[in-house]
């Protein structure tokens, strides 16, 4: 196996994993910023405030892409990963 294919499923695998992890990375960001504001508005200082909206958050979005990162996962293996072990 050549070193350039190994880099160049490392560098895919890089990108599924980023593409992946976008949706809960943007969800805990926008629900951190509403409670920061919020906070900030209120002069609340509550530190355990922000833990439950961006826990909320992230299991509503979690829950609505989970086929995005199903199918994206499938799809890297079957065309990346599989044909590497396989040896074709």
């Amino acid at each position: 196996m050549d070193e350039s294919v190994i880099f160049d499923t490392l560098r895919q695998g890089l990108w599924v994993a980023t593409l992946i992890s976008m949706p809960i990375l943007t969800a805990a960001l926008m629900a951190g910023v509403v409670v920061g504001l919020f906070q900030a508005l209120t002069s609340i200082q509550e530190m355990t405030l922000t833990f439950v909206p961006k826990l909320a958050a992230i299991v509503a979005v979690y829950w609505m892409s989970m086929s995005f990162m199903t199918a994206t996962l499938v799809d890297f293996f079957q065309a990346d990963i599989v044909p590497l072990m396989a040896g074709s």
